[in-house]
């Protein structure tokens, strides 16, 4: 008979108590993600922010500091950053669906989000957690700007014509190009996919040789 599992109760106690005791050292968002502007550290870790990121720290906002000051805290809305608009043409934004504000915070701009993500006009199904939004480089959409956003047509991809060469083979290649170029050959080596065939007279003419060839000439 097998021996039963003995419950060690004070055991399975403590454990929990100390799960619970680093769950609540852990420091919250608003002590992470506290800002000296002054000197640009932050206190928790004493590390500076990047020179490059001043600028956009002293005339951008953080995500929180938006959805403070807004109805159910900006839940529904969509958000885009600086970096996003810059960079690419198609819109990139977060819609909100869920908000974690972190109450110790002095005027309750930190915490977590989640929401769905459209990232250069394709949207994703899941709902995931917004990230970086300590960033100084978010905006809120417009209500009127909203469908525009919402109403972009991503560009079909275009279809693959060309994959690349097994390891082996594309060494063999780069290894015949650099014998006979004697120099360093920087294009890469492709394979392509599809056979351009240019239908003229010569090559149906060719075609009937070489089925009379195997055919061979009737009697």
């Amino acid at each position: 008979m097998a021996k039963k599992k003995r419950l060690r109760l004070i055991a399975e106690m403590a454990r929990k108590i100390r799960a619970y005791r680093e769950l609540k050292s852990r420091p919250r968002e608003s002590q992470k993600y506290a800002l000296d502007y002054e000197t640009m550290r932050r206190p928790l870790t004493g590390k500076m922010l990047p020179v490059l990121a001043w600028q956009d720290v002293r005339r951008e906002s953080r995500l929180f500091s938006l959805l403070a000051g807004m109805r159910l805290f900006g839940v529904g809305r969509m958000f885009t950053r600086k970096s996003w608009l810059e960079d690419h043409p198609e819109p990139s934004y977060w819609q909100i669906t869920k908000i974690k504000v972190d109450y110790t915070a002095e005027n309750m701009d930190h915490g977590r989000a989640w929401g769905t993500l459209t990232y250069k006009g394709k949207q994703e199904s899941e709902v995931k957690e917004v990230e970086k939004v300590m960033y100084h480089d978010w905006r809120l959409i417009p209500k009127d700007m909203e469908q525009q956003f919402r109403d972009f047509q991503p560009l079909p991809e275009p279809p693959v014509r060309y994959a690349p060469y097994p390891p082996l083979l594309r060494a063999m290649l780069l290894a015949q190009r650099g014998k006979a170029g004697g120099s360093t050959v920087t294009e890469e080596p492709a394979l392509p996919l599809k056979r351009d065939v240019v239908l003229n007279k010569g090559y149906f003419r060719r075609e009937e040789q070489e089925r009379q060839r195997k055919e061979g000439t009737a009697v």
